[in-house]
């Protein structure tokens, strides 16, 4: 009897956080079978996910044949689990324009039942609520293993009704939240009479990759970490920083990352003329990342929508403060005390907390690190979060 962890896209060049969290668990000697509906369409930076892609099993991808020879299997021998699928599958669509990619999902649970009980794993975890735990219902409703999932947030919580998080929920053996705000959230839309049912665990990283660096000694540099898209609010940046220049000629912001916004933020940095203030590299490793924080000032992440940025506490465990905004989890970790928080979506409170951080002291600089690094040493360790996982899991395995 095994655990096994389904998601939708793995792995994928933001979700590192995923691949910590199943390492930290095998570590702790919990062995887990990957599976994901499907493979990533783009190139995998990090040597690591390319392994994890190695190792990962994907029912969709590749597999039309398989998915019509389960569906027709499991009608055959389990016609009323695929009744009490189908009624299920009824709700779900729903929520959804057409009927279409929720009969897909049908497919999709009938041959992960067949492939779970194959591999022994009588206990699936999902990350986000979205696609795959709605296969992961199916899947239990026809019989296979139970199902749990965590919810981070932003896009989940954008249209929750269709979601469904009543029915996922209802049929889950547990589900995750992964700060306080994503609970709110779940017990909201999930149903209140669920509430027991729902658990804080928050997101880790390893602290031994994020060694404490101390205040940095003269750089201006800020850098933004994230896919480039509108929720990430990059493209205030430009017009945010020009009249700080002027002051500091050497002030930079470095966006690692790609995305659909790309070309509207290169269009503000030429009207502006701040080809030398703003570099976008694309997507780049995880030693590379770290190795960009340690050489900034600072983070800035003017999200307009977020869960709990990873980054954030990759920064503050480096002993650097973070710039963001005040909306989702994110004040749950983020104040004065290790950085600057302001409203989101306002150019003139990014340039505010810019500019406070350029005047900031060593001092002051290596005091908010240092309370960061504790924070994150307190509430954002991994092994804190596989243990908290595998009590979760212990009762389903």
């Amino acid at each position: 009897m095994s655990l096994g962890y389904l998601l939708n896209t793995y792995p994928v060049t933001s979700g590192t956080f995923i691949r910590r969290e199943i390492h930290a668990l095998e570590e702790r000697g919990v062995p887990v079978t990957r599976y994901a509906v499907r493979r990533w369409d783009q190139e995998l930076v990090d040597p690591a996910d390319r392994a994890e892609q190695e190792a990962t099993q994907y029912v969709l991808t590749g597999n039309a044949a398989g998915l019509g020879r389960a569906l027709a299997a499991e009608f055959a021998a389990n016609g009323a689990g695929v009744a009490r699928a189908g009624r299920a599958l009824r709700e779900l669509a729903t929520g959804v324009d057409g009927i279409v990619r929720p009969s897909a999902y049908l497919a999709e649970a009938a041959y992960l039942k067949q492939r779970t009980a194959a591999d022994g794993v009588t206990h699936l975890h999902c990350h986000f609520s979205n696609n795959a735990p709605a296969v992961a219902m199916l899947c239990r409703l026809m019989g296979g293993p139970t199902y749990s999932f965590t919810a981070h947030g932003p896009d989940e919580f954008t249209d929750p009704e269709s979601n469904r998080y009543d029915l996922k929920v209802e049929h889950a053996a547990f589900a995750v939240a992964i700060s306080h705000y994503s609970k709110m959230q779940l017990m909201r839309w999930g149903g209140m009479q669920h509430r027991h049912k729902i658990h804080i665990a928050r997101c880790g990283i390893d602290l031994s990759d994020f060694a404490p660096m101390g205040a940095p000694d003269s750089s201006n540099t800020f850098v933004c970490v994230g896919r480039l898209c509108p929720q990430k609010g990059q493209t205030l940046i430009p017009e945010a920083i020009a009249p700080l220049t002027r002051d500091y000629p050497d002030l930079k912001v470095v966006l690692i990352g790609d995305g659909e916004t790309r070309g509207e933020i290169e269009g503000e940095v030429a009207r502006l003329g701040l080809e030398r203030h703003v570099e976008l590299t694309g997507w780049a490793s995880n030693a590379e990342v770290r190795t960009r924080i340690g050489q900034s000032r600072a983070l800035l992440l003017p999200s307009f929508a977020e869960g709990l940025p990873i980054v954030i506490m990759e920064a503050l465990a480096m002993e650097r403060p973070a710039l963001s905004t005040y909306i989702a989890g994110i004040p749950e970790l983020l104040d004065e005390r290790c950085g600057w928080i302001f409203p989101a979506g306002s150019v003139e409170h990014i340039r505010g907390a810019v500019r406070a951080c350029l005047e900031a002291t060593p001092r002051a600089l290596a005091e908010k690190g240092k309370e960061g690094r504790r924070r994150v040493e307190a509430r954002h360790d991994i092994r804190k979060l596989a243990e908290t996982l595998e009590g979760l899991f212990a009762p389903c395995l």
